[in-house]
């Protein structure tokens, strides 16, 4: 199973589009939601953010079942969760 990744994000995010660029350059598929559009998951966002609405705020799941949830992560993290 291969792992995954979901992008809290916003449209107007210059991080967000930076690091989907570098994702889809690499092959690394995500899952985004906009968080604008979404209430829940902008709670899930300001959780994970101590009251923020940070974004990028990725979860990923390793194919290992290991879980990380990561604000405004490089790219080589990202790979790094999805290798744990």
């Amino acid at each position: 199973m291969p792992g995954t990744v979901t992008m809290y994000s916003t449209t107007w995010c210059g991080y967000c589009r930076r690091l989907k660029g570098q994702m889809d350059r690499e092959g690394i598929a995500y899952n985004e939601i906009n968080i604008e559009h979404d209430p829940e998951s902008a709670a899930f966002v300001e959780k994970a953010n101590g009251g923020n609405q940070t974004v990028p705020t990725l979860l990923v799941i390793s194919p290992g079942g290991t879980e990380s949830v990561m604000t405004n992560p490089s790219l080589a993290q990202v790979k790094q969760a999805l290798t744990a």
